[in-house]
């Protein structure tokens, strides 16, 4: 029996669900309280088409928290526990939001769009309400407000031409994780030189609907000799690339320290965020666990839960992501492993749902 997700106000369509259920999407899947494309001609039939041409992804999931006000600089500060201090405009920065405890509540992008406001542009967690308790908690003089703003990717190794004749040349001048406002048929928007795949590409944030659909539109039209088509976020293009996902990989039971984000956290004495003193704590004693790579030696794989792993009787670590992947000829993973258990000199042979499987433990993102 074929399951199906029933539509309502309440789980949310986008600007842009009209035209990729005309295309054909084969299966969605639920996002910040949305619909989110998963799969369109099959996961590995959609990689191929990646990596060698161009996808228009609607990632409207990808919510924005707007904070506007004269605190908006202390609020994003509090949340996050990468230093923004010295954060310059039109910058696109990676950073973790941490809980008191310093756990990962999201690990999303973040954008300073005026002078008293920033967009930080989540993944799958209630952010909003989050920062609306701070702010609460703390008398801070901000709005925090989620804006009908809904981001369309353009991804694949072709969506530099694509965009080139869209928004002209100027567009191919933007270097990595900036951003900057375009004209289209009258109308700014706000493009990113980034997007959720290694293939490259850039992320235009549709803040006004009929033009957004005008946008697709011209999109679709100019890359039809590109081949250019619907995609979305795929499982083993980003699992190969080492793309860590929040709800999969790691969630608020994790710190940043455990993920490898040791970069994106803050240790300026001048900065205070939330949970800081026990990240200085954790930093200086070192971490207990931390998420590896695994080259598992299997055909096929599913992971719809953490899968715990054990060597002989011991668990060691949980399986959090994986699939197959053409590329290497294995099943990949990204696994929270015990620090006791990381020796990469030698192949593990570990237990997985009573399977007992040879593994190799490797850095992210994977390489030969």
């Amino acid at each position: 029996m074929n399951s199906f997700i029933a539509k309502s106000a309440r789980l949310r369509s986008t600007p842009f669900t009209e035209r990729i259920e005309a295309y054909g999407v084969e299966s969605y899947t639920v996002y910040n309280h949305m619909l989110l494309p998963a799969s369109f001609k099959g996961v590995e039939e959609d990689y191929r088409h990646l990596k060698e041409n161009v996808q228009l992804w609607d990632v409207s999931v990808e919510r924005q928290v707007q904070i506007k006000g004269p605190d908006a600089d202390k609020l994003t500060q509090l949340i996050t526990c990468r230093d923004l201090s010295k954060a310059k405009d039109y910058i696109c920065y990676y950073a973790p939001i941490v809980d008191d405890k310093g756990k990962i509540l999201n690990d999303p992008i973040i954008m300073k769009v005026a002078p008293d406001t920033w967009w930080i542009s989540i993944s799958d967690t209630d952010v909003v309400l989050y920062a609306k308790g701070i702010a609460i908690g703390k008398n801070l003089d901000v709005e925090v407000i989620e804006p009908n703003v809904n981001p369309l990717a353009v991804q694949g190794p072709k969506s530099f031409e694509l965009m080139r004749r869209v928004f002209g040349e100027e567009i191919l001048k933007m270097k990595f994780f900036h951003f900057k406002r375009y004209p289209f048929a009258g109308h700014d928007f706000l493009i990113a030189r980034s997007g959720w795949s290694k293939q490259g590409g850039f992320e235009i944030y549709v803040d006004d609907d009929v033009k957004g659909l005008e946008l697709y539109d011209a999109l679709t039209l100019e890359g039809k000799d590109l081949d250019v088509r619907p995609g979305c976020p795929n499982l083993i293009e980003r699992i190969e690339g080492g793309l860590l996902s929040y709800g999969n990989d790691m969630d608020i039971n994790d710190t940043p320290l455990e993920c490898g984000l040791d970069a994106f956290v803050s240790f300026n004495p001048d900065i205070e965020y939330l949970g800081k003193s026990i990240l200085e704590k954790q930093h200086a004693e070192g971490v207990n666990r931390s998420l590896v790579g695994l080259k598992l030696q299997m055909d096929k794989i599913s992971i719809t839960k953490f899968i715990p792993i054990f060597q002989g009787s011991k668990m060691i670590g949980e399986l959090r992501s994986a699939c197959f992947s053409p590329k290497f000829q294995c099943c990949l993973g990204i696994a929270m492993v015990d620090k006791s258990e990381q020796d990469t000199s030698q192949p593990l042979q570990i237990s997985i749902e009573g399977n007992q499987i040879t593994a190799e433990i490797t850095s992210l993102p994977f390489t030969k």
